[in-house]
């Protein structure tokens, strides 16, 4: 069984849907702090800085416990960010934020990077990242305010204010990538990490 340090409702049922035994510890970590040290970097690797420090934060936990049951155990952090006509966004803090997200993505492309890593012992034994690229189609204000009327506030946690398995979907003309990573994990990684780390059969 592995630790997944996050809440997320989508990363769950992604390891829930593949069968990958799993319990929940979510990471305490500040992710505007860190994003603020990584001045220059890359969205992808933000992402992926942003994934080990919450399988860090976790596992070091696990580790640091009195008890050593858990400090061998596997945790899996995991980020996504979006980047868009070179400006990286996070969660919209409101409708308001969402609509003016969209009204940006509107006829734009769309990077969807999500990065995973795994740590034991307080040490990363894995890391990796994924992008998909998300075409989107032009929007209207009405179709925008049509849209946040049927998906808000549920899309309040999405960084790029869409859900692609419920109406997000209707915002694409052409999408390039993996669907687990638009999800929000690189899933496919992250099963072969863990065959090779001999936590799941192969």
């Amino acid at each position: 069984m592995i630790v997944l340090a996050s809440q997320s409702a989508s990363r769950r049922a992604m390891l829930e849907a593949a069968g990958i035994a799993f319990r929940t510890q979510p990471a305490d970590v500040d992710e505007r702090w860190i994003e603020s040290g990584l001045a220059g970097a890359s969205p992808a690797e933000v992402a992926l800085e942003l994934a080990k420090a919450k399988a860090l934060a976790v596992s070091t936990a696990l580790a640091g416990q009195m008890s050593t049951a858990g400090s061998g155990e596997l945790v899996l952090g995991s980020d996504s960010l979006v980047e868009c006509g070179g400006r990286r966004f996070d969660k919209p803090a409101s409708r308001e934020a969402a609509a003016e997200h969209l009204r940006f993505f509107s006829g734009k492309t769309m990077n969807l990077h999500s990065a995973a890593a795994l740590a034991r012992g307080g040490e990363i034994v894995w890391a990796q990242d994924a992008v998909a690229s998300l075409h989107v189609i032009p929007m209207s204000n009405r179709f925008i305010e049509h849209y946040l009327d049927a998906e808000w506030p549920e899309v309040a946690g999405c960084v790029g204010v869409f859900r692609i398995e419920a109406r997000g979907v209707q915002l694409f003309e052409k999408i390039e990538g993996d669907y687990f990573t638009i999800l929000g994990m690189p899933l496919l990684k992250v099963q072969a990490a863990l065959r090779r780390l001999g936590e799941i059969e192969q």
